[in-house]
């Protein structure tokens, strides 16, 4: 066992001269000291994740979470940076050497889900779950934190972590981290998202367009409400919604270039009082996908249009309330490398996939906006235990190894970031 004098000795090699590349014996000896720090913290990172798993907020209500990830950060010395809202944390570690701001975000908050996985350690909150991983993205992001704390004399510049509230309900939390001063001065950014269908140990990479645009709206139909037996007197708003759904659908099938993928879903109808009374009202609740910034500015247009044909049509009226959306997530190329170049040093060849784009959204394409960044794909599954669910599920599970490999990629490249750019 190495002492940790000689742990630390080792750990300044790896920023003096980190992926240099000029003799690889020199860099198996510094990618073994990340991969000891990250060891080291490896049993409490689990411990936390738990903790989230078991405790899990909705969004912007992110109370007691905020107030874990605000003791953590404490108890290793991060300076913590104000915030406006109640919820969510900015904290950042300054190195000892003059350098750029790298920034890792990592989202806070979970679903409307009741949790059905058996697990010892499930959700305590009646409906609702961490069913997309975020448990797993904070305990990952904080693990990389104490990796780098470790070093924090060697560095050369500053990691600012983002914890950011509400990625699950538009408009979302990054715009207000973002007005907050969350990218002052930073230079890229970094996320990441567990993926329930690449294996533990493998990553997913694609540079460009990653993610969907996403745009949720409401469509309040209004008609006229009657007798069920006396239709004729009346204007039925559930009629007229079925009618005005089935006729959207014909937006992507139709006026939508078929090699631009879109998606437009309804996930709720609410009208209707009783079984024999025609519905004045309806209120239909939809999203609206795409991975292609001119179909993202079509789509509200399309969709208003057709409403409102179909309910002028049948005498009936529609408002349509759009809520903001998120952009369309476009990792950059070069942040990219840098996570491919350090993935591949750390673990070797063969674990990086390339993943296709899907019409989910997230709000960490607000911050590639501004700044050049990527989010990786974390592989979470493992069949023999039942992590192999998709995200949201009820039975949704991850492979907790899976925290190890992407707390030593973010660790490594804040280092290879700050100390040699995009190079």
């Amino acid at each position: 066992m190495r002492t940790n004098d000689t742990l630390k000795k080792g750990v300044t090699e790896v920023v003096k001269t980190v992926y240099k590349r000029s003799r690889k014996s020199r860099v198996r000896t510094e990618i073994s000291d990340i991969l000891r720090l990250v060891a080291k913290q490896s049993r409490r990172q689990v411990t936390i994740r738990r903790h989230f798993h078991k405790h899990p907020e909705l969004s912007f209500e992110e109370i007691q979470t905020t107030a874990y990830i605000l003791k953590e950060l404490r108890a290793v010395g991060l300076k913590i940076l104000p915030v406006s809202s109640r919820t969510g944390v900015l904290a950042e570690l300054n190195g000892a050497l003059p350098g750029p701001t790298l920034a890792i975000r990592t989202d806070i908050d979970a679903l409307s889900v009741a949790e059905m996985t058996g697990l010892r350690y499930r959700s305590c909150r009646d409906g609702i779950m961490h069913a997309c991983g975020h448990d797993v993205h904070m305990a990952t992001v904080l693990g990389a934190v104490k990796v780098l704390v470790e070093i924090r004399d060697q560095l050369q510049g500053k990691v600012r972590f983002i914890f950011q509230p509400g990625e699950e309900s538009p408009p979302g939390g990054a715009q207000p981290m973002i007005a907050d001063g969350a990218l002052k001065d930073v230079s890229a950014i970094l996320g990441l998202h567990v993926d329930p269908h690449l294996a533990v140990g493998k990553i997913g990479l694609r540079d460009g367009v990653t993610m969907a645009s996403v745009t949720d709206f409401d469509l309040i139909i209004s008609g006229t409400g009657g007798h069920a037996a006396r239709p004729q007197t009346s204007v039925d708003a559930i009629v007229v919604a079925a009618e005005v759904v089935e006729s959207i659908q014909k937006i992507v099938s139709r006026e939508i270039d078929p090699i631009a993928p879109v998606a437009i879903t309804f996930g709720k109808i609410a009208g209707g009082t009783a079984r024999n009374v025609i519905a004045d009202r309806v209120v239909l609740t939809g999203t609206a996908r795409a991975l292609s910034k001119a179909a993202s500015r079509r789509l509200p247009k399309l969709i208003k249009r057709t409403a409102t044909g179909v309910c002028k049509a049948r005498g009936a009226r529609v408002e349509m309330v759009t809520m903001a959306g998120y952009p369309v997530l476009s990792n950059d190329a070069r942040v990219n490398r840098l996570l491919a170049r350090n993935y591949q040093t750390l673990f070797g060849r063969n674990k990086i996939a390339k993943t296709e784009p899907v019409l989910g959204g997230e709000d960490f394409a607000c911050y590639l906006q501004k700044v050049p960044g990527a989010m990786f794909r974390l592989g979470v599954r493992n069949k023999n235990i039942g992590a192999d669910q998709p995200w949201h599920s009820s039975r949704f599970i991850v492979d907790e190894e899976s925290m190890r490999f992407g707390t030593a990629l973010l660790a490594a490249t804040a280092i290879d970031f700050l100390s040699n750019g995009f190079r």
